[in-house]
């Protein structure tokens, strides 16, 4: 849509507030709004002024001064508000030399998509990422210098089969036996159809939605591939629209990849093509029926997994998910059909269209705008530099003999060692510009600081069932 077009739907549909929003450094959408007669055409060329020294991780108080320019091509209605307001999605600009700024999320997706044009390897890089998610009836958390715990319930989750519930109905779901149950089991089954049916009116091209592994409310809804800004853009109104249909009805979402001990994390498998000229890149007649160009490019993401795993994996939960035992892709291999690799190649259709990689480390409490970005980057490495991925691993590997194990690489086992690893290859992000090194020594700092330290000063519950009478 142009500018103009906008104007004429605002006018066509009653809209009486505008929302401004942008996804801030770590990958959390914020908004600020403006009364609908304050934008005009040339809002979106001279921006609206905010703070960036309050948004983690960017300005300095001394040049705090930031512009918010709306991109018209992601508009959409809000469902949610009682006023009726128009959501766009920002770029992020220097007010003085107009320049995007380095530390803009979105703007490093839109420069790896644009360096992904200019090495004529390909036009197009499609995202199709698998975002799981837990909804709980009550949640209840705090931490502070002589007390932590948290607590989490659902009303469907296995803990609750003898709770009084005046009646208790039974029909709970067993831990890792959450995958498919029909209702009365599934007790989710309208909220996630109330989801869905959101994202459809928003725009969204919603594929299915389903009860996940875990007990406790664990789900997915699965959008339709796209473009990978686009595909970003379209993650954070998913996010925004499956918690606020969760609020609306009383309960709460999590996208954090661990809330549940003993039980299956959320993961966010990601299924990767490249397309040039409106052909599908990926299919050929090597393994799998992949082609040589797809080979290479899991060439790439095996190697640079470790640091990938710092933008896709990016909290210390993240690595509580990335352990053996519960489908967790902790082995750096590649396999068609085999949910234990790294790196999958579904098998579900012979269609070239259809054929893709699925990089299943990653998690929903990433920014989709940098992991993608990451993901493409090492994509690319591995075509330009011919990266092989050595040998596919047709097995299931948590089976495998522990010395024919022991040989199978595996993912970083702490956020701290992801860190290290982007630190220690971080070259192939810099290509063309796409990650700045100030956005990568940025986020160590920011996540060894913030994080890691915070989390490794911090007594944790647990420890004082193992210790407290030592």
């Amino acid at each position: 849509m142009t500018p103009k077009e906008i104007l004429a739907l605002c006018r066509e549909k009653g809209v009486k507030a505008v929302d401004f929003r942008f996804m801030d450094f770590i990958g959390t959408w914020q908004h600020t709004t403006i009364p609908v007669h304050q934008l005009t055409e040339d809002t979106f060329n001279d921006g609206q002024g905010f703070d960036g020294s309050s948004i983690r991780g960017w300005q300095q108080i001394n040049e705090s001064d930031m512009l918010l320019v709306p991109d018209p091509s992601t508009a959409f209605l809000d469902p949610f508000t009682e006023l009726p307001t128009l959501i766009m999605i920002c770029n992020i600009q220097d007010p003085i030399t107009r320049e995007d700024y380095s530390r803009d999320p979105r703007n490093v997706a839109r420069k790896a998509s644009a360096y992904l044009q200019r090495t004529g390897l390909a036009d197009t890089v499609y995202f199709g990422p698998e975002a799981e998610f837990f909804i709980f009836d009550d949640v209840r958390f705090d931490q502070n210098a002589h007390s932590g715990f948290f607590h989490l319930d659902s009303v469907e989750a296995e803990w609750n089969r003898g709770r009084e519930e005046y009646p208790n109905l039974g029909y709970k779901i067993r831990h890792k036996e959450g995958y498919f149950p029909c209702p009365p089991t599934d007790k989710l089954m309208d909220i996630r159809n109330e989801m869905m049916q959101t994202m459809i009116d928003c725009g969204l091209n919603v594929e299915c939605q389903h009860h996940e592994v875990a007990t406790a409310g664990q789900s997915e809804i699965d959008l339709k591939f796209n473009e990978m800004v686009k595909m970003a853009d379209q993650l954070m109104m998913y996010k925004y629209i499956v918690k606020n249909v969760a609020y609306k009805n009383n309960k709460s979402v999590t996208f954090m990849p661990k809330p549940l001990y003993g039980d299956n994390g959320s993961g966010m498998h990601c299924h990767v093509s490249l397309w040039k000229g409106g052909k599908p890149l990926f299919a050929g007649d090597g393994y799998a029926g992949l082609s040589q160009m797809a080979l290479f490019a899991i060439g790439g993401l095996l190697k640079h997994a470790p640091a990938i795993l710092a933008f896709s994996n990016p909290t210390t939960n993240s690595y509580k998910r990335l352990v053996p035992g519960y489908e967790a892709p902790v082995n750096l291999a590649y396999s068609q059909r085999n949910r234990s690799a790294a790196c999958r190649i579904p098998m579900y259709s012979s269609s070239p269209k259809a054929k893709r990689v699925e990089f299943r480390c990653p998690d929903p409490s990433c920014n989709p705008y940098l992991a993608f970005s990451a993901i493409l980057m090492a994509v690319l490495d591995g075509i330009e530099n011919k990266i092989d991925p050595g040998t596919p691993l047709d097995k299931d590997i948590y089976d495998l003999p522990p010395e024919e194990a022991a040989s199978v690489p595996k993912t970083p086992a702490s956020l701290d060692a992801a860190l290290d690893a982007l630190e220690a290859d971080h070259e192939f992000l810099l290509k063309g510009d796409v990650f700045t090194e100030d956005v990568v020594q940025q986020w160590i700092a920011y996540k060894r600081v913030k994080e890691v330290d915070a989390m490794r000063l911090r007594p944790h519950p647990y420890e004082f069932c193992l210790y407290y009478d030592v």
